[in-house]
This record gives C-alpha cells, sequence and structure tokens, in this order.
C-alpha cells in the first residue's frame, strides 16, 4: 500500500471538502426554544445540530467539523464524546464495533438500530442483527445519535435509541477533495471525493482506502492488520427550479471489500501481563473476507414548502468468510479456544498447541470457516405535512416500511497441524457440516408522529407498528447439496404496537425541561413461542445556557420486562444466535454534557471545552443460569455484563484561522464480563482506562492544509475486552502525519 500512498500524495491537486469545512465555525449563540420549524430531509434524523438541540428526548449530532477535527477511522473513537453512548473495543480499529445505548447490550451493537442515510445498514436487521459490518466513519459527512423517548420513527430497536450515518452528500456547487496521511504500524488513508450539481442533474463520487499492517505481532512476523476499500457514487436528477411540482431521484452505488488479519484468539492472563501485543502461533491462518454492496434510489415530492413524501428503495448484500481458529484438540479431548484460554491451569497441553510450543498431530487445530451471505431489501416511505395556527405549529409524519432480509449460512471446519510453529492444512471439512441453514424475516413496520407546538410548549405523541414473520430452514450437516429431503423448518411471529410521547418545555429563553416516556422493543429470534424484549423507558431533562457555558443534563430510566440475551461466538458463545430469556432487568443512569468557549471574546481565537458524562446503573431482577455460561449464574441484583458504571469524555481545542489543536481524553470505567455484584473477580474484569488523542491541522491556505494525529498519546498500555476467547489490547501509541486538499 506504500507505492498507493505515495501515487496519492503526488496526485494532491484535486478534490474537495465538504462546504460545511468553509463555513465559520458553529458559536452555538442560538436560543433552546425558537426553533423555526421546517422538513428535515428524509435520510437524516435531525440534519443539524439546532434540531438536535430542540427535540423532545434526548439527541446528538456529530457535525461535520467535529468528525474533522480528529479524521477517525473508528467509530468507537469517534462516539467517544457522546454522553450515554458506551462501547468496548476488540480489534484496536474499530473494524467491528460493540456499541450500546443507554445499558442495551453491546455485543456486535445488534440492540439498537443502525442506519445509513435513514435505511438499516446491519447486514439482517431482523433476522441476525449483529454488525459484522459496520459503515466507515471516515468517509461520512455526519453522524446522528437519537436516545431517549419519541423514537417511534425508528425501529425495529426502540429501547436504547438509534445511530444514523449520513453519508457525503451531492454538494451544490464544484467541490472537492483528497486526504491522504500515513504513519505507524504502515498505517494510511486515502480519500477523495468530488460532486458539482446543475440546474437539473447532480453527482458526487468518493473513494476511501484505509489499512494498516497491525499492531499485533505473530512468531512468524506476518500481517496482523487489514485493507478496505469503499466507493461510493451518487446522481441525481430534479425538476427545475420553476417548476410547480417539485419532485427529485437520487440513485446511490456503495460498494466495499475487507480482508483482514483478525482473529478471536486472546491472551491468557500472564501472556498478557508479559507480551500484550502478541498473539500466538495458531492464529496465523485467521482472516476475514468480506464484500458489502448497497444499492438505494431515493424519490422526493414536494407537492408545496409545507407538505412531502420521501419514498426509499433499497438492496444490501453483505458477504463474509471469517476463516479463524475454533477449537484445538490434544489426545482426542476438543476443546473451545475461549474455554482454553480462560482455564490454562486446566488444559496446558491445549495451550501449548495454541502457542506453538510444541508439535501437534493433524487436525490439532480446527478453523472453522464462518461462511455467510445476508440479504436486506426493502421499500419504505414518508409524509410529512405541517401546518400553523394562530399561536401554535403541527406537524404530522406518517412511515411505513415493507422489509426482508436473511442470514444465509454455509459454514465448514478444516483440520490444521502445527509443526515448528508452521501450521499446514491436514484435512479439509464437509462443506455445510458447521452451519447449513437459512434465517429470514418478512416485516411491515408503520408509525404515525404527531408534533403539537403551542407557545414554549412542544409535544410529540407517537405510536409504532412491527409485523414480523420469522423463519429458519436447516438443510443438516450432511447435506451440502440442499436438498429438500427432510429440512427441518421453525418460525416465529409477532405483531406489536410501540407507543411513545415526548415533550419539551422552554422555561424562559435560555433553559427549557424535556423528558417522556416510550416502549422499548426488541425482536425475538426464530425460535417459536420466543417472546419479544420489551421495556418501558423514561427520561427528564434539562438543556440550558448561563453566559458562556451550554449544557444538557439526562436522568434515564429502562425497565426491562424481558430482557434477550444472544448466544453469539463474539462474547464467547457457541455462535448459534439463540436468543435466551433474561427476565426483569433495571437500567438507570444520568447523561451530563457541557460546552463553553474559554475565548469566546476574543477575535482571533477559539478554546471550546467539552465534557461529558454518563453513569449507568444496571441491575438484574430474577435469578437464572445464562445460556452456554454467557453472563453466567445470574442472582438478582447482579449487575449486567460488559456495561462500565462510569465514563467520561473531556475535549479542548485551540482554534485560529491558520491552525488547530485538539486534544480528548476518554476515561472507560471498569466493567465485568459475567454478571455479578461488588468487586470484580479479577479473571472476569476489564480495568478502567484513561486515553488521550490528539491532533492538528495547520491550512497553509484555505485549499491546503497538514494534518496530524496522535493515538493513545500517552502511549497507555490497556486491556479492552475477554471476549472473545481471551484478553485483547487497545491500540497502542500511534502517529500519523498527511495532506488535504480542497476546492
Amino acid at each position: 500500500m506504500n507505492a498507493k500512498f505515495t501515487l496519492s500524495i503526488l496526485g494532491l491537486v484535486m478534490i474537495t471538502n465538504l462546504k460545511a469545512q468553509e463555513n465559520q465555525k458553529e458559536k452555538q449563540n442560538d436560543s433552546i426554544q425558537k426553533l423555526d420549524e421546517v422538513l428535515i430531509d428524509a435520510n437524516a434524523i435531525f440534519g443539524n445540530k439546532y434540531v438536535a438541540r430542540n427535540r423532545t428526548g434526548s439527541a446528538y449530532y456529530l457535525s461535520p467539523e467535529e468528525l474533522q477535527k480528529f479524521n477517525y477511522t473508528d467509530i468507537n473513537r469517534a462516539l467517544r464524546a457522546v454522553p450515554g453512548v458506551t462501547f468496548y473495543e476488540e480489534d484496536g480499529f474499530g473494524l467491528r464495533p460493540n456499541i450500546s445505548l443507554r445499558g442495551t447490550s453491546p455485543q456486535r451493537s445488534a440492540k439498537i438500530s443502525i442506519m445509513e442515510d435513514g435505511v438499516l445498514i446491519a447486514p439482517a436487521p431482523y433476522s441476525s442483527p449483529s454488525a459484522y459490518y459496520f459503515p466507515s466513519v471516515a468517509r461520512m459527512q455526519a453522524v446522528e445519535i437519537l436516545k431517549g423517548s419519541s423514537q417511534v420513527q425508528f425501529g425495529p430497536f426502540t429501547t436504547g435509541g438509534a445511530i444514523n450515518m449520513i453519508s457525503t452528500q451531492i454538494p451544490k456547487t464544484l467541490t472537492g477533495q483528497i486526504r491522504a496521511n500515513y504513519g505507524s504500524y504502515n498505517t494510511s488513508q486515502f480519500h477523495a471525493r468530488v460532486g458539482d450539481s446543475k440546474p437539473t442533474l447532480g453527482y458526487m463520487v468518493e473513494y476511501l482506502n484505509y489499512n494498516s499492517d497491525g499492531f499485533k505481532d505473530l512468531p512468524d512476523n506476518s500481517n496482523t492488520g487489514f485493507d478496505i476499500n469503499e466507493v461510493v457514487a451518487k446522481f441525481r436528477v430534479n425538476s427545475k427550479a420553476e417548476a410547480k411540482l417539485q419532485q427529485s431521484l437520487e440513485a446511490k452505488f456503495q460498494y466495499s471489500d475487507e480482508v483482514s488479519n483478525e482473529t478471536y484468539l486472546g491472551l491468557t492472563e500472564t501472556d498478557f501481563a508479559n507480551s500484550p501485543f502478541s498473539r500466538y502461533a495458531s492464529s496465523q491462518e485467521d482472516v476475514m473476507n468480506a464484500e458489502h454492496v448497497q444499492f438505494m434510489l431515493t424519490h422526493k415530492l414536494n407537492f408545496s414548502k409545507n407538505f412531502r413524501i420521501t419514498t426509499n428503495g433499497y438492496y444490501n448484500k453483505f458477504t463474509r468468510n471469517w476463516y479463524k481458529l475454533d477449537d484445538v484438540i490434544f489426545n482426542g479431548n476438543k476443546q473451545r479456544i475461549a474455554d482454553v484460554i480462560s482455564n490454562p491451569n486446566q488444559f496446558p497441553d491445549h495451550l501449548s498447541i495454541i502457542r506453538g510450543d510444541v508439535d501437534s498431530e493433524a487436525d490439532a487445530l480446527l478453523l472453522k470457516a464462518n461462511n455467510r451471505a445476508y440479504y436486506s431489501k426493502g421499500l419504505q416511505t414518508k409524509f410529512d405535512y405541517h401546518w400553523y395556527g394562530e399561536n401554535t405549529f403541527h406537524d404530522l409524519e406518517i412511515g411505513a416500511r415493507y422489509h426482508y432480509d436473511e442470514e444465509d449460512r454455509f459454514q465448514w471446519e478444516d483440520g490444521y497441524n502445527i509443526i515448528n510453529g508452521s501450521m499446514t492444512l491436514t484435512s479439509l471439512g464437509e462443506r455445510g457440516a458447521e452451519g447449513n441453514r437459512i434465517s429470514s424475516a418478512t416485516a411491515f413496520a408503520g408509525y404515525v408522529m404527531y408534533k403539537f407546538k403551542y407557545n414554549d410548549l412542544t409535544l410529540t405523541p407517537g405510536v409504532r407498528y412491527e409485523n414480523i414473520q420469522l423463519e429458519r430452514v436447516d438443510y443438516g450437516s450432511d447435506n451440502p447439496g440442499r436438498s429438500n429431503i427432510n429440512p427441518s423448518f421453525r418460525d416465529n411471529s409477532l405483531d406489536i404496537f410501540i407507543p411513545g410521547i415526548g415533550f419539551n418545555y422552554a422555561l424562559k429563553n435560555d433553559l427549557s425541561v424535556f423528558g417522556g416516556v416510550h416502549k422499548g422493543f426488541s425482536p425475538p429470534s426464530n425460535q417459536p413461542g420466543q417472546e419479544a424484549e420489551e421495556s418501558i423507558n423514561y427520561e427528564l431533562g434539562s438543556r440550558f445556557v448561563f453566559g458562556g457555558l451550554r449544557g444538557e443534563i439526562v436522568g434515564f430510566f429502562n425497565d426491562y420486562s424481558n430482557l434477550l440475551g444472544s448466544d453469539i461466538a463474539a462474547t464467547g458463545g457457541t455462535g448459534s444466535l439463540e436468543q435466551f430469556n433474561a427476565g426483569e432487568v433495571a437500567v438507570s443512569g444520568l447523561e451530563l454534557l457541557l460546552n463553553y468557549d474559554l475565548m469566546s471574546k476574543n477575535d482571533n481565537f477559539s478554546m471550546p471545552l467539552t465534557f461529558g458524562y454518563t453513569y449507568t446503573n444496571t441491575e438484574f431482577q430474577n435469578s437464572f443460569d445464562s445460556a452456554n455460561g454467557i453472563w453466567g449464574e445470574v442472582s438478582e441484583g447482579d449487575q449486567l455484563p460488559y456495561i462500565p458504571e462510569h465514563q467520561f469524555n473531556a475535549m479542548i481545542s485551540l482554534e485560529h484561522a491558520k491552525y488547530e489543536l485538539n486534544f480528548s481524553g476518554r476515561y472507560n470505567g471498569e466493567f465485568r464480563t459475567l454478571a455479578g455484584n461488588g468487586t470484580i473477580p479479577n479473571d472476569e474484569l476489564v480495568k478502567s482506562n484513561f486515553i488521550i488523542d490528539f491532533s492538528a491541522k495547520y491550512h497553509f491556505s484555505n485549499k491546503l492544509s497538514l494534518t496530524g494525529n496522535i493515538i493513545n498519546m500517552l502511549d497507555e498500555t490497556y486491556a479492552v475486552s475477554r471476549v472473545p476467547a481471551g484478553l485483547r489490547p487497545g491500540h497502542p501509541f500511534g502517529a500519523n502525519l498527511g495532506l488535504e486538499f480542497r476546492f
């Protein structure tokens, strides 16, 4: 990739930045209450910070300016400043994030509605929602995070909230950008885009490459990094400005491919303490190959300035084969790698094979080809009509979506030996023997949301309806041709209404209170008779401006009547994806966000300071034994695993017309990997950490800038998780330099 990077630098004479970057930085001096109601693009939840601040529920808008401060490619780092968002890392680069909103289960971000341009983007959001594909934040124009009440517009997951990634929009004039950087571990990024609009046409094309050799070390010095390519193209035709009926049709195409030498195999406690960035020899063949394709059509029809209909048709296909070590055999005794790593004294001979310390027999290492194809497609439409009274504003929004998705699982397990630390293939597994089934979902969703505003009071009652049919056809482990001879079939179905209401009241021009209550929902699996995850969720908060200090404080309480856990390999499970009932759980917490410009009265400099804090308390209300020991033996009063109690982020910047300096520090509190309470046992503990990142930009002109980034500035060595199979390190100190060219 170095040659490609060099060519990128030599070609650094075109393409542009977002129009927003050329605008002056927002001074955030708008009032809380006086919101001029406008119709927002249907592919966005808010569209800007101002609308996000004035919702009747808690929300956050990561603007283009914020995303460009650090030019993160890691979604975890991009979201670190947002209160209410928790996550645990896995690979150090954010390739497969584990994100939680307000205490939802973070594993593979499977309990939140993830969208790109308003369309569900998880590979199979109903039938298999684990996000093994996540859009690259490096190519996004903005990120919207919706939490709390009045979110019935977005589903199917309504408990914690929704994240909407807004891809680069078609610009109004000819603009473009090239961004290229290079740094530690041969990590480089090249991002180029160009777009333009004419009276009735518009287009945007962009390309992104992100790659690294990785910061972990294999005994044979082979690559532990990745190489990701993405292409996005948009084309729009629209009516003339003088046309009475305004409409447009936009086509979007997105393609990405990934090769990442990632593994589920972590380290034992002792090995992590001695050499945290090492990888065992038996993970040398582990690799993920993946491709993602999206086609999307968006039709907008404006009957008047008060009435709009927007319709999206979409098709997503994601294929991946994560070929990785799954089991190890010694003297005929087969063990999962998670069990060996967590119990090294019980399985010393298995561990010696995993480390490559001894020569093994044939088929001692079993590598599973987790080969799957995902499809999702659908049609959704939204009607938005608003009108005004003498002292009132009314907005009626009606939406509907027909959606189909499926996961096609066709997996096998190959055998290897390891001799002198080098692995050799010794047997080919029977195709389909480790999973040969298709899980699918057909869903119809509809919602009605009404916004009523009278003087200083805004109310947003709404209701969502979900009708879901879930099916699974299992062809069996000895039927690779998938003949229709005795396949097993099971199904589950439900329909449910999901109501909610939110309010916002302006006590005065710079002080408001907001809150609401809504039903939380997460679909069940295709197990016959399994009930959905349900909760009643409450929030109460205030937004305020005192002098130069702007802030928001929110308290929330999620009362689960039926929490669902999932058996996924990413958390040390078997990977069956079966869900299990965890009963009643109470999740409560506090979110605080403060913003202050230390140089607000200086005409040449600004020094914005941001502080965000999240407190989350979780408690099981009943006792049970979790499936396959994923959460362990659960007793009433235990805390949920993987959710830290405390976390905070502080960021300070020095901004000038010619340059800017940015520091960001995040404290992530300790968390447990099995349910429990009190002091966390050492073998179930992921310790707290405080990581500081730094970025700088120097603008040679309004078209050319020098950029620099440092990740983990203090070079802290820390563990980020104990799953899927052992301790895993966070990203060590890493630095890069780059150039940006805009026109």
